[in-house]
């Protein structure tokens, strides 16, 4: 099926001489720039397979080149004998800026679903390779090799050591998006671990063993925590949702997890793929503070995440941990997405629809509307308007 869009999917928003534009990715090879008020496409750049994750935009501000002031840097899958997988591109005009190399390694893949962070003048991402690559965004210092450019690498780690490889054979594939936190930046491996990148070091001195497949992003909040998905693959627990404080030593910096159910889904066994999204950015004082999530198990689960309210199993399936305090849960159907938290409203995706829920600030929610359409993406909300793409090839703007 070469039409639509999976995970992540998510469009990227951007103004550009007062209009408003969308990147949207599918799996027809094709990187497009949209109108977000009309619809039209103003330009399509062909990669040689699918794309599925979420690019990220890149504003040079050193630049004279118009084309290179606004850039995409994006992945897609690997085709066969093809190994310059992820490139950067203008969101301007679609002419392509520079490609990186995406080179074998015991990992069994070498797509790229992943979105670079980018922090001042450098660039970091984890690669479906094991690699976890810093590099320079800006095309002004890449290089011709053979026929392409290729962008300037400062530094690269293995994301997986030996016995990793030993242990999982090939599966050691990262396809989470990094996060920043207190000079380091933090990424979830396919290997099971959450890594700590020491930015001043050049070099990983935090690592947090899971035992998982990790596909969701680690997500910050604003305690200073981290929030990992986690999957049910390869540990006697269920898979779920987990809170680290990195600040402390990873064998003391577990603060609760929460176990979803298990249920299979393609070659999912249960726990949480997408990642969790929370209420920082627009919580009133005195309100909780929310993380909402969305289970392979079906349901939707919104919690405080700084409140704990019991104990469960942890998800090696013996240990006795914390739990947070469950806000609502709704039967939404299996989901790989990441729902969006904005202001009171809450909108969660995935195979059986999207929904649309209002909350007050008693934290009553009641469901508003729902579509019955098939996701896999993440969705945007901006003016009023939801964004987001489906598997049946449509790019859909829900709302005023």
């Amino acid at each position: 099926m070469r039409y639509g869009a999976g995970w992540t999917g998510q469009p990227l928003l951007f103004k550009e001489k007062e209009e408003l534009y969308l990147i949207q990715v599918s799996y027809d090879y094709k990187l497009r720039k949209i109108n977000a008020e009309t619809g039209d496409v103003e330009w399509k750049y062909s990669f040689d397979d699918a794309i599925k994750g979420t690019g990220t935009l890149y504003y040079n501000k050193t630049t004279d080149r118009e084309e290179g002031k606004l850039a995409v840097l994006q992945g897609s899958r690997q085709r066969s004998g093809l190994e310059y997988n992820y490139r950067s591109v203008s969101a301007v005009n679609g002419e392509e800026l520079f490609r990186m190399r995406i080179e074998r390694t015991r990992s069994m893949s070498r797509d790229v679903d992943g979105s670079a962070l980018i922090l001042g003048d450098t660039a970091y991402i984890g690669l479906e390779n094991g690699i976890f690559r810093v590099f320079n965004p800006n095309d002004d210092y890449a290089y011709k090799s053979g026929i392409f450019y290729e962008p300037e690498v400062y530094n690269e780690l293995n994301l997986y050591s030996d016995e990793d490889a030993a242990r999982r054979g090939g599966n050691l594939i990262t396809e989470s998006s990094p996060s920043y936190l207190n000079g380091k930046v933090y990424v979830a491996a396919g290997s099971g671990y959450v890594y700590g990148y020491n930015i001043a070091k050049g070099e990983i001195d935090w690592e947090y063993y899971v035992g998982s497949d990790l596909n969701g992003s680690p997500v910050i909040t604003e305690d200073g925590c981290l929030l990992v998905s986690v999957e049910k693959q390869f540990i006697a627990g269920n898979g779920g949702m987990l809170k680290l404080d990195p600040s402390k030593a990873p064998e003391e910096s577990l603060v609760w997890y929460y176990p979803t159910g298990n249920k299979g889904l393609l070659t999912w066994n249960g726990g949480v793929i997408g990642s969790a999204s929370v209420n920082d950015k627009y919580k009133e004082k005195g309100m909780k503070s929310l993380a909402a999530f969305s289970g392979i198990d079906g349901y939707l689960y919104v919690v405080d995440y700084k409140s704990t309210d019991g104990t469960t199993k942890s998800f090696d399936g013996r240990t006795i941990v914390d739990k947070p305090q469950l806000i609502f849960q709704y039967k939404i159907g299996q989901s790989i997405s990441t729902p969006v938290i904005f202001k009171d409203k809450l909108i969660a995706a995935g195979y059986g629809g999207i929904f649309l829920f209002e909350f007050d600030p008693d934290l009553n929610f009641t469901l508003l509307d729902k579509k019955p359409f098939y996701f896999e993406a993440t969705p945007i909300v901006y003016n009023h308007k939801i964004y987001i793409a489906s598997k049946d090839g449509w790019l859909y703007c829900l709302g005023d």
